[in-house]
């Protein structure tokens, strides 16, 4: 049964290594919903947050795929992990003065925030869970709703399972086994997928 998959993936904070992970993901021909980056605590390493809509077969498949690329430091499919998933709205609103205070309290009620003000319009901030986005969206159309922006999910595990990895790799040993690069010279950076 297809579903949307949440993969959590570290990955070495350097060029070309989003086109090297998006590509392996459009080779196997996964569609992706959403693809958040960025770097992490460590400055060397970015996380990137991909939902994928495919079966848990298909998600282990793409999970091993991900696995043979050289940056990819690890892997984690959080779908069935106690995690919090957060994605972040910016939602330009048609706000005539007399329709403002009941688009404003709705607002309230989502936990989100006025960003910006103009004659008649506004632009909302809403953070939450991917439904919570999608609920908020569905009251807003009504209202009309100019001009969108979503980030898609970032996500991290929960509590004690944070330790869990599905596909953990030694940084370490891979530098190892691996000559070292050389500066300048040309050659095949994309690892064997």
């Amino acid at each position: 049964m297809s579903q949307t998959r949440l993969l959590s993936v570290l990955v070495e904070n350097k060029p070309g290594v989003l086109q090297r992970v998006a590509s392996m993901i459009r080779r196997r021909g996964f569609n992706i919903d959403s693809l958040s980056v960025g770097p992490t605590e460590d400055e060397t390493v970015s996380r990137m947050t991909i939902a994928v809509h495919v079966g848990r077969q298909q998600a282990e498949q793409a999970t091993k795929q991900l696995a043979k690329l050289i940056d990819v430091i690890t892997i984690d499919d959080i779908t069935g992990m106690r995690n919090v998933a957060h994605e972040l709205l910016l939602v330009r609103m048609h706000t005539p003065p007399d329709r403002r205070p009941e688009i404003f309290d709705l607002v309230e009620v989502f936990r989100g925030r006025v960003v910006d003000v103009a004659s008649n319009t506004s632009i909302i901030e809403l953070t939450g869970s991917t439904e919570k986005v999608d609920n908020f969206i569905e009251l807003m159309r009504p209202y009309g709703i100019k001009e969108m922006a979503r980030s898609g999910a970032v996500a991290l595990v929960r509590g004690e399972q944070a330790r869990i990895r599905l596909v953990d790799f030694d940084v370490a040993a891979r530098a190892e086994r691996e000559p070292a690069a050389v500066t300048g010279a040309a050659g095949d950076t994309t690892g064997t997928v």
